[in-house]
C-alpha cells in the first residue's frame, strides 16, 4: 500500500516554497506550456515522500546546494524495481511500500533513550536527528565557527551534489537531513587510536506506518591525518515493533596519506528496513580501511563507493551478512573505482543465509587505463544453511590497464567442509559442537578485524546469539 497523499498546505507568505515544490510547479508548468516537448518522467510515490520529507524539518542553509540537486534528481527518479532496475535485479524493496511512509516528531519528549558512549569523541542521532557531538574535532556542520574547517566541511558537501553514481535512496537523504555531523581532522592529526563513535537510535512505530530518518556523515582526513570511526546502529523500543526506515549517508574524504579506519555495525530491530550510502574519496598514498558486521533488519542495502584519486593508495574492505530470520534481505553493492598506478585493493565478503532468507552481493572493481601496477583482490564466501535460502553473487572485475594483478573469486556452498567437520570429530567433538564453532568462526573472520575491543566482543556475542536462534528455528 502506498503512502498516502500529503494534505494540500495553506498559503503561505514569506519565505518561497521549498526547493522541491517550486520545481516540480516549474517542471509541470513546463510541459503544459509546450505540449511537443515529451513530459518529463517522475513517480508520484517519489515526489511525495520527497515532500514530506521537505516539509518534516527545517535543514541549515549549508546543505541547500546538496539538497536543491537531489530534489531536482527526484523529480525524474522512477522508485526502483527489479524489472526495471539492473541494480535492484535480485533484491526486491517492495516492502518500502507496504506501509505509509511518516517522519519522526519535532516533541523531543517523544525521543529515544539517549544510549552512553565509553568514548570520549561520540555522535548521537536520534530518528536521525543529530542532538550530541562531542569531541574536539567532531561537531554539527551548523553549529562549527566561521574558518577554514567549516569553509572546508561545507565545500564538501556542495561538491556531493555532483556524485554520479547517486540513487534515490541518496537523494532522499540528501532532501530529508536536516543537519551533518562532521568529523574533521587537521593535517598530520593522529588520532586512530582513539575511535570516534558515532551511534544512530531509532525508535519504531506499532507497525502502522514505516517512521523515515535520514542522518548524515562527513569525515575528513587531511594530509597525514589519521582517524578512526564507529558506526552503530540500532533500534530502540523493540518490544513495541521497531517498524522503522533508516536511511543514513557517511561521506568520507581522505587526503594524501591520510588513513582512516572504519568499523561498521548495522543491528537494526527485525521489521527495520536500512538503506545506507558510503561513499570514500581516498588521495595519493591514503589509506582506508573497512569492517562491516550487518545481522539487523529485515530489508538492509548497503552501497559503498570508493574512488582512488591518487597513485599508491590502499583500500581494505572486509564485509560479513547474516540473513537469521525469514525474508531477510541484505544487499550489498560495493564499487571501486582504479584511476591511478601502483593502487592496491583487498576485498573480501561472507555471508550466511538461513531460513528464507536472501543474500545479494554485487562487487564491481574498475581498473582504468592509468591504472598500471595495480594489485587488486576480491573474494566473497557463502554459506546456504536451508534448502529455501538464496543468495546471489556477482563478482564483476573490469580491466582496461594491461601491466596489472588482479585476481576475484567466488564460493557459494550448501553445506561446511566436511575435512573441517572430521577434523573435530576425530578429536573427540560432537557433530553439533563442530558445526556450532566452524559457523561462528566463519564469521569470526571479518569480525575479528574490528580495531577495538569492545564493539569486537559486543559483534560476537550478538553473532554467537544469533546463530544459535536460527540453527533452532532451522
Amino acid at each position: 500500500m502506498s503512502p498516502p497523499s500529503l494534505c494540500a498546505a495553506p498559503p503561505r507568505a514569506g519565505p518561497p516554497p521549498p526547493p522541491l515544490l517550486r520545481l516540480r510547479r516549474r517542471a509541470v508548468s513546463s510541459v503544459a506550456a509546450s505540449r511537443s516537448a515529451a513530459p518529463s518522467v517522475s513517480d508520484d510515490l517519489v515526489l511525495r515522500i520527497a515532500e514530506q520529507l521537505e516539509d518534516a524539518a527545517p535543514s541549515s542553509p549549508l546543505l541547500d546546494p546538496l539538497r536543491s540537486a537531489s530534489a531536482l534528481s527526484l523529480l525524474t527518479t522512477p522508485w526502483p524495481t527489479r524489472r526495471s532496475n539492473e541494480a535492484f535485479r535480485f533484491t526486491d524493496i517492495s516492502y518500502l511500500r507496504s506501509l505509509p511512509i511518516s517522519t519522526p516528531t519535532r516533541t523531543p519528549g517523544l525521543a529515544p533513550p539517549t544510549p552512553s558512549s565509553d568514548l570520549d569523541s561520540h555522535v548521537l542521532f536520534s530518528d536521525g536527528r543529530l542532538v550530541a557531538a562531542s569531541g574536539a574535532h567532531v561537531s554539527a556542520l551548523a553549529d562549527m565557527p566561521p574558518g577554514h574547517a567549516r569553509d572546508r566541511a561545507a565545500a564538501a558537501v556542495a561538491a556531493s551534489a555532483r556524485f554520479s553514481h547517486r540513487d534515490i535512496f541518496y537523494d532522499f537523504n540528501a532532501v530529508g537531513a536536516s543537519d551533518v555531523a562532521v568529523v574533521y581532522v587537521p593535517e598530520w592529526a593522529k588520532m586512530a587510536d582513539d575511535p570516534v563513535h558515532i551511534m544512530f537510535a531509532y525508535s519504531g512505530s506499532d507497525g502502522a506506518s514505516l517512521m523515515m530518518s535520514n542522518p548524515r556523515v562527513l569525515v575528513i582526513a587531511e594530509k597525514g591525518a589519521e582517524v578512526a570511526i564507529v558506526e552503530e546502529h540500532f533500534g530502540v523500543g523493540e518490544e513495541d515493533g521497531g517498524c522503522y526506515w533508516a536511511n543514513p549517508v557517511v561521506d568520507i574524504i581522505v587526503e594524501e596519506g591520510g588513513r582512516v579506519v572504519h568499523s561498521y555495525v548495522q543491528r537494526q530491530s527485525p521489521a527495520a528496513a536500512h538503506t545506507k550510502w558510503t561513499t570514500v574519496q581516498q588521495n595519493t598514498s591514503s589509506k582506508y580501511e573497512f569492517v562491516e558486521v550487518s545481522t539487523g533488519a529485515r530489508l538492509n542495502r548497503h552501497n559503498l563507493h570508493i574512488q582512488q584519486l591518487g597513485p599508491e593508495t590502499e583500500t581494505e574492505l572486509s564485509t560479513f551478512h547474516l540473513t537469521s530470520q525469514n525474508k531477510q534481505i541484505h544487499d550489498l553493492h560495493s564499487r571501486l573505482i582504479l584511476d591511478h598506478p601502483r593502487g592496491f585493493s583487498r576485498q573480501l565478503h561472507k555471508l550466511i543465509a538461513c531460513g528464507t532468507g536472501n543474500g545479494i552481493f554485487d562487487g564491481n572493481i574498475q581498473v582504468n587505463r592509468y591504472a598500471q601496477q595495480t594489485d587488486a583482490g576480491q573474494q566473497t564466501k557463502c554459506l546456504l544453511l536451508s534448502p529455501k535460502a538464496v543468495v546471489n553473487v556477482k563478482p564483476n572485475l573490469q580491466i582496461i590497464a594491461d601491466d596489472v594483478k588482479c585476481t576475484h573469486g567466488a564460493a557459494i556452498s550448501g553445506d561446511l567442509d566436511p575435512n573441517e567437520l572430521f577434523y573435530f570429530q576425530a578429536r573427540g567433538v560432537d557433530a553439533k559442537t563442530a558445526t556450532d564453532a566452524l559457523l561462528f568462526s566463519f564469521g569470526a573472520q571479518v569480525i575479528n578485524r574490528i580495531p577495538f575491543k569492545a564493539i569486537e566482543k559486543k559483534a560476537l556475542a550478538q553473532l554467537k546469539e544469533l546463530l544459535a536462534v536460527s540453527r533452532q528455528n532451522n
